[in-house]
């Protein structure tokens, strides 16, 4: 594939006074986070943080592909949206997904850590410049009891583990989501408790464009944090988990839900024993497993034509 045209590198690492290209394109890959949900068009569908971001980054905005989907996990992807991402020649791509696979029975952090280095490396190898993030744990969010929500707190935390490490080896722009205090208020946040509200969505674009605007790539101003429109209240979030919230988390961990019920015997288990560290350290240790076993990066190839990589105008 070829790579974008050779100009200026931008990112971590860039000139603070490098140009922003003329025409700006951006792929959005991930889940249901990237693909909107929580922030209704105003045409119907989604609109979300990518889209907002896409409008901020140049004057005439970005050339906005977004390959997300609902339910998709790093296997999705890496197998599917990364190849139509390329076809975008990107100048910039995020890459935020793992979510979903902490909530499947599947879980295996090997094959995750081996999927996010595929789309990492390669976006990485043409020239983009990466945007990733870590990401709060499902539990947390759901307000699920202790026993349940712990170990799905330990799975999201590998995730990050291993999205951190490579971050760093991607030279991505990094945003560490999951400990932003914004998260915790339930301003931001749609009736589901796992997706951003308009004013979350507004929140995450205006926090990467932060990143990308420290890092040298725009010079536009940030997206607006104020919404366009308000969001629902607390008897219409309370009303929304009485009449769908339980389904709906029924139909998104229906597969997990047998073998979480065992994770929280086992969670019940070890604290009783005074043992649940030990659980923290195994998930730990399972993540820089999978991250040793990841092939070494390999240095960048100059473009055969001209003499360095990065974005073009």
């Amino acid at each position: 594939m070829n790579r974008p045209p050779t100009g200026q590198r931008f990112g971590a690492g860039g000139d603070a006074g490098a140009r922003t290209p003329q025409v700006v394109r951006y792929a959005a890959l991930g889940d249901s986070l990237t693909e909107g949900v929580g922030d209704p068009a105003p045409g119907g569908g989604w609109r979300g943080w990518a889209a907002l971001l896409a409008d901020a980054l140049a004057p005439a905005g970005a050339q906005l592909l977004n390959t997300s989907r609902s339910g998709a996990l790093t296997r999705d992807v890496a197998l599917e949206q990364l190849q139509l991402a390329r076809e975008h020649r990107p100048h910039v791509a995020s890459v935020l997904v793992g979510g979903n696979d902490t909530l499947r029975d599947t879980f295996d952090i090997d094959r995750i850590a081996d999927h996010l280095d595929t789309v990492l490396r390669t976006l990485h190898r043409d020239g983009t410049v990466l945007l990733t993030a870590c990401l709060p744990d499902p539990g947390r969010l759901l307000g699920l009891p202790a026993l349940l929500a712990r170990p799905l707190a330990r799975r999201m935390q590998a995730v990050n583990t291993v999205v951190h490490a490579l971050s760093h080896r991607y030279a991505a722009l990094h945003l560490h989501a999951a400990a932003r205090p914004w998260l915790t208020d339930r301003a931001a946040w749609s009736v589901d408790r796992l997706h951003p509200n308009e004013f979350g969505h507004r929140l995450l674009a205006r926090e990467f464009h932060a990143l990308l605007a420290g890092s040298g790539f725009t010079d536009s101003p940030p997206p607006s944090t104020v919404p366009d429109t308000e969001g629902p209240g607390r008897l219409a979030q309370a009303w929304w988990m009485a009449t769908r919230g339980t389904q709906w988390v029924v139909a998104r961990c229906q597969d997990l839900l047998p073998n979480l019920l065992r994770l929280a015997a086992a969670e019940g288990r070890h604290r009783v024993a005074g043992t649940a560290t030990a659980l923290d350290l195994r998930a730990h240790r399972a993540a820089l497993h999978a991250l040793a076993a990841l092939a070494p990066a390999q240095p960048l190839e100059a473009p055969r034509d001209e003499g360095a990589y990065g974005l073009g105008v």
